[in-house]
């Protein structure tokens, strides 16, 4: 538990109220106790603010005479109440350890400050620096590598060669390292080709539970510092996505798209090959991207849900569109053409 002082204290905020009044969870707004902290991003959801039985809410300076209990100020309220997140997390962190069914090369280089929970792997040639955590049935292959404070949920698969930077997380049954989808047509069908580069991730990095980054073909897929993943996402061989960018669920990015920094890819977005998006792109959810983008901003692609009998009727009528513009283009010429009367 923190009292209000001590959360003002640990999260650089002014407060306004009881400086003893303690804290002792997080809570929505609307269903938050006296003893729980919430927070208000906008005017939005005043009426929730007014009725509100929270403790304590995160608010903007411009908000507090509205609020009905004691606050903390922030001009960011959203990161304020991620920051107050950390400081409950009551995710169980494992003691330091080899469970005794877990299989660890003796030619793996583990610092002694790691902890590797039952039934893991660890191939000859890994690397495990100080205060990695490996969960349960966590596999990590030859010669790949996680950086100190990083963590590994069960049953993730990292195959070899495959570098992971400080303080990486990366959540259950994530597979880091298989073969890109590489493949050349032959007479007797497709034939394979090796995917024989790795895969290089930077610091702070967070995979979510299912997603997938392909090894690179020659060169290495890479992911560069703070990038977020959301859960199911595919990442195809020799990606490249720059620092800060976040990717959502069910995303999926085809071979050697290259992604700047600071961009945000919403669910279901789909990214052909070869094709490269500038920093500072926003692109919405279930967008199609099917050419490079070289400028910031937002962009977006798809057809808006309608009811099925106007979707049917707009279907129909985005069929007609060519004949519709062949149409308006004879007009066009027709008028231009000079009158002989």
């Amino acid at each position: 538990m923190y009292s209000l002082a001590e959360l003002a204290d640990r999260l650089g905020l002014e407060f306004a109220g009881d400086a003893g009044r303690l804290v002792r969870a997080l809570a929505p707004l609307e269903e938050a106790g006296p003893d729980e902290l919430a927070f208000v991003v906008n005017r939005k959801y005043l009426s929730q603010l007014a009725t509100t039985r929270a403790g304590v809410v995160i608010l903007p300076p411009e908000l507090a005479a509205h609020c009905p209990c004691d606050c903390l100020l922030s001009e960011q309220p959203y990161l304020a109440f991620a920051r107050a997140s950390r400081l409950f997390d009551n995710a169980p962190t494992p003691a330091a350890g080899i469970h005794p069914t877990a299989t660890v090369s003796a030619e793996a280089d583990i610092h002694s400050q790691v902890s590797v929970g039952a039934h893991a792997v660890i191939e000859p040639g890994a690397v495990l620096e100080a205060g990695v955590v490996v969960g349960a049935g966590v596999y990590v292959g030859h010669a790949s590598r996680l950086g100190a404070g990083t963590r590994v949920y069960p049953n993730a698969v990292i195959y070899h060669d495959v570098w992971l930077g400080r303080n990486c997380v990366v959540h259950a049954q994530a597979v880091l390292g298989a073969d890109g989808f590489g493949f050349a047509p032959g007479p007797a069908g497709w034939e394979k080709i090796c995917q024989l580069g790795g895969v290089r991730i930077g610091d702070g990095v967070e995979i979510g539970a299912g997603s997938t980054v392909d090894r690179g073909a020659l060169g290495h897929t890479e992911l560069a510092d703070g990038v977020i993943i959301d859960n199911q996402v595919q990442i195809g061989h020799n990606c490249r996505i720059g620092k800060n960018t976040a990717i959502a669920g069910c995303a999926g990015l085809a071979g050697s798209t290259i992604i700047g920094a600071n961009c945000t890819l919403a669910g279901g977005v789909g990214v052909v090959g070869h094709v490269e998006i500038c920093d500072d792109v926003h692109v919405t959810g279930m967008t199609m991207v099917t050419r490079s983008i070289t400028r910031p901003g937002s962009y977006s692609s798809g057809t808006p849900m309608s009811s099925t009998r106007d979707w049917k009727r707009n279907a129909v009528r985005f069929s007609q569109l060519d004949s519709i513009q062949r149409r308006l283009a004879s007009l066009e010429q027709r008028d231009k053409k000079p009158d002989k009367g």
